[in-house]
């Protein structure tokens, strides 16, 4: 069995295709993924560009990604790049994890509308949720960013967040904790004793983690 953690970032449909945006929001314009061998340790990674169909890049999303119009003008469509990754995963049995299941919907929906002939069984049968596995095994009723995941492991994010690649990479490090239980309650044992009721809820998770502190109200 083969993992691979897979991150999406994504450009808004220009409002001018009224009638795409009624069934497709956004498009993916980066691809960023890490495969680890059956004992979890990194084997490969794959990174590209799509090039949008249906507007240019917004000023807010290169604010946030870096990605520019330039960069994505260099790369092929969408219905290229996602067969690029098919073809990466590969055939072996493969087990495809993301923070949330934003990008597998957003696959879904970009497949229909770009890819009608794929079998979305191909992902579905593959994805996980590796957010709601993290929240479940500690417990949460509220999610929390990828972010907040590794401040509370203790852990700096490595790279530059909203890059496809690094937040797949940084994304797999959870992964790979969690396949130690003992080492994730060790690792995690903070925050677990912040969710005991005895505990001040909103002053211990500020002294564990500053970013935590203000989604203590929702926990």
């Amino acid at each position: 069995m083969n993992y691979v953690v897979v991150d999406l970032e994504m450009n808004p449909v220009s409002r001018d295709y009224r009638e795409v945006r009624r069934t497709l929001r956004d498009e993916v314009i980066e691809f960023g993924a890490v495969r680890l061998d059956a004992s979890f340790a990194q084997e490969s990674t794959f990174q590209c560009y799509v090039r949008p169909q249906y507007g240019p890049i917004r000023k807010q999303i290169t604010a946030l990604t870096g990605i520019t119009q330039e960069k994505v003008d260099g790369g092929e469509i969408f219905e290229k790049q996602f067969q690029a990754f098919v073809d990466w995963v590969g055939a072996a049995p493969t087990k495809i994890y993301s923070w949330s299941m934003s990008d597998i919907k957003q696959l879904r929906s970009e497949c229909r509308k770009k890819l009608p002939a794929f079998d979305l069984a191909w992902l579905d049968s593959r994805w996980v949720d590796l957010q709601q596995a993290f929240d479940d095994r500690l417990g949460l009723h509220n999610s929390l960013a990828l972010k907040h995941a590794l401040g509370a492991m203790d852990r700096n994010f490595e790279g530059t967040q909203h890059t496809a690649l690094d937040d797949a990479i940084n994304t797999s490090a959870i992964l790979v904790l969690m396949q130690d239980d003992a080492k994730f309650r060790k690792t995690m044992q903070p925050v677990l004793d912040i969710l005991q009721p005895k505990e001040d809820l909103t002053s211990s998770i500020g002294d564990l983690c500053p970013e935590l502190a203000a989604l203590s109200k929702e926990l």
